[in-house]
C-alpha cells in the first residue's frame, strides 16, 4: 500500500511542506494517499538552486553520473513491488502494465548509464581552402543549462524517466512537475536520487497545480522545457517558453494497416492490435485508434478481434486477470463517451463494447465511423478502436495521413515493397512493420511530427537535446 504522506523534493531534499494534493486510487475513487504540494514561492526556489548548481553538475564527471544512474537501477530493482503496487493504484493500470512500465523504467535509466560515458565529441576537418590552411576543429557537447520536465499521467514512470536520466547523463539539474493526478511514482524516484551524491539543487520533483506552475513554462533561467501531455497545452507551453529550447511529445490517432497478404497470419496480428487498441484502458499516445484492413481479410479480421475484445476481462487492476482497468477519470470517460455517442449519431456502428460505468469504459469496436467526427478526427485517448476496409495500399497510406497527428504507425504486412513505401510516405516519427504502433522500446527515437509534437525522446536523443555543440578552432602555427 502507499505511505500515508509524500513529501516534494527541493533542492534534493525531502520537504514536507503539507498535504495538500489527494491522490486518489483510480478504481475505488477513495483518497489514497497525501501529498505535499508546491506553490510558487518553492517553485522560484527550486530555480534559483538549479541554477546555482549548474557549475558542480558540469565539474560533476561521467563516471560519477553513471554511479548515480545505477544506483538508481539498484534501488528500482530492490522496490520493484512497491513502484508496481503505487503506479497501479494512482493511474489505476492493470497490475500486469504497471510491472511492465517498472522493468522500462529500470531499461531506461540502465540505457541512460551506458550513455553517461560515451557523451562524445569529434575532429572537424578546417582545411577546406587554402585560407583554412593549418586550423584545425574540434567539437565537444557541452550541458545546455538548467531544465524543466513536465510529465504526464498515463506513463508516470517511464515517461518521467525519460526526461530525468538523460538529464543526470548529460549533467543538467532539472526541476520536475510530474502530473498532479499521478505524482507518488516520481516522488519515490526522488527519494531514491536524494539517496545519492548529485550536487545540491541538481534535481527538484514539485508536485502543482497546472494554474499555478506557470514559472516552468515561462522563466528564462531554464534553457530547454520539455513537456509530454495533450497537443492543447503543449503548443500553448511552446508560445509562452520564450527563448528556451521547447521538445513536446503530444498526442496522435495513431492507425495500424493490415495488409492484404495477412490472411494466415490473422491470430497473431488480431492479438497485437487488441493489446494496442485497449492496453491500459487505450491512454496512450500511441495506442492503436484506426485500423485499416484490406477487403481481402476483413471480414475475417473482423470476427476474430470482435470475438478478442469482448473477451478482454474489465475490473479491478490490482487483479492479475484484469486487462482493461479504469480511465484515469470519469470526466475524461464521459468526455470519449460523448464522442463515441456523436459518431454512432452519424450513422457508425458499435460491433463490441460501447459499456460505461463511471471510469469504467468497456473495450469498444466501432466501424463505418465517418471521418469528420471527432472519434475519428481526435485522440481517443481510451478504449476505442475503428475498423476500416480498404482496397488499394496507396488509398491506405493517404487514410492515415488524413489527420492532424503524425506520431507513430503500424503496417502488417509481408511485401518489402509495401513496408519501404509506408516508410517512405506515412507523415510519421516512426513507422512500426509487422506490430503495433504502440511498440516502443527505450533506446529509440521517439516523437512525432505535425500536431503529435517536436524532437525526440530515446536516452541518446533526449542527451543531444539537453547538450549542446561548443566548437574550439586552433591555428597550428601563428
Amino acid at each position: 500500500m502507499l505511505q500515508k504522506t509524500y513529501p516534494y523534493y527541493l533542492a534534493n531534499e525531502a520537504v514536507a511542506a503539507n498535504t495538500d494534493l489527494e491522490v486518489t486510487d483510480k478504481f475505488s475513487g477513495e483518497v489514497a494517499t497525501r501529498v505535499a504540494m508546491a506553490d510558487a514561492n518553492a517553485i522560484d526556489k527550486a530555480i534559483g538552486h538549479a541554477v546555482d548548481a549548474m557549475p558542480a553538475m558540469r565539474a560533476f564527471p561521467p563516471f560519477k553520473r553513471q554511479a548515480v544512474l545505477e544506483h538508481c537501477v539498484k534501488r528500482f530493482r530492490e522496490r520493484y513491488d512497491e513502484l508496481a503496487l503505487a503506479l497501479c493504484i494512482e493511474a489505476g493500470k492493470p497490475i500486469n502494465d504497471s510491472k511492465g512500465e517498472v522493468t522500462r523504467l529500470i531499461d531506461t535509466f540502465k540505457v541512460a548509464a551506458e550513455e553517461s560515458v560515451r557523451i562524445d565529441g569529434e575532429i572537424v576537418n578546417l582545411e577546406i581552402s587554402a585560407r583554412a590552411r593549418g586550423y584545425h576543429g574540434y567539437v565537444k557537447r557541452v550541458p545546455i543549462g538548467p531544465c524543466s520536465f513536465i510529465s504526464p499521467f498515463n506513463f508516470p514512470l517511464n515517461l518521467t524517466a525519460h526526461k530525468v536520466a538523460p538529464a543526470i547523463a548529460a549533467g543538467v539539474p532539472f526541476v520536475l512537475k510530474p502530473a498532479s493526478r499521478t505524482p507518488v511514482g516520481a516522488l519515490i524516484m526522488g527519494e531514491i536520487l536524494a539517496e545519492t551524491d548529485l550536487p545540491k539543487g541538481a534535481f527538484s520533483i514539485l508536485p502543482a497545480h497546472r494554474d499555478g506552475a506557470d514559472l516552468f513554462t515561462t522563466d528564462e533561467r531554464f534553457k530547454l522545457l520539455s513537456f509530454t501531455g495533450s497537443p492543447a497545452v503543449g503548443w500553448d507551453l511552446k508560445k509562452k517558453a520564450g527563448k528556451k529550447k521547447v521538445i513536446l511529445e503530444l498526442g496522435g490517432n495513431a492507425a495500424a494497416i493490415v495488409d492484404g497478404d495477412q490472411g494466415g497470419k490473422l491470430d497473431y496480428v488480431v492479438e497485437r492490435l487488441a493489446f494496442g487498441a485497449f492496453y491500459q484502458s487505450g491512454q496512450s499516445c500511441i495506442g492503436v485508434q484506426r485500423i485499416l484492413v484490406h477487403a481481402q481479410v476483413y471480414d475475417a479480421l473482423r470476427e476474430k478481434l470482435i470475438a478478442k475484445t469482448k473477451s478482454l476481462v474489465m475490473g479491478d487492476p490490482k487483479d492479475e486477470k484484469t486487462f482493461v482497468g479504469p480511465m484515469i477519470s470519469e470526466s475524461e470517460s464521459k468526455r470519449l463517451a460523448g464522442w463515441m455517442d456523436g459518431a454512432v449519431q452519424a450513422g457508425a456502428k458499435i460491433v463490441a463494447g460501447g459499456k460505461v460505468d463511471g471510469a469504467m469504459f468497456e473495450a469498444t469496436l466501432l466501424e463505418g465511423v465517418k471521418r469528420d467526427t471527432d472519434l475519428y478526427r481526435k485522440e481517443a485517448f481510451g478504449p476505442v478502436a475503428i475498423l476500416e476496409r480498404f482496397d488499394d495500399f496507396e488509398a491506405a497510406l493517404d487514410s492515415v495521413n488524413d489527420s492532424d497527428f503524425g506520431l507513430q504507425a503500424g503496417v502488417f504486412t509481408d511485401s518489402l515493397a509495401h513496408a519501404h513505401r509506408a516508410w517512405d510516405a506515412l507523415e510519421v516519427g516512426g513507422v512500426v512493420i509487422n506490430d503495433v504502433p504502440s511498440f516502443r522500446v527505450d533506446n529509440m527515437p521517439y516523437g512525432g511530427v505535425k500536431d503529435s509534437g517536436l524532437g525526440r525522446e530515446g536516452v541518446r536523443y533526449a542527451i543531444e537535446d539537453m547538450t549542446e555543440i561548443r566548437l574550439m578552432v586552433m591555428r597550428e602555427t601563428w
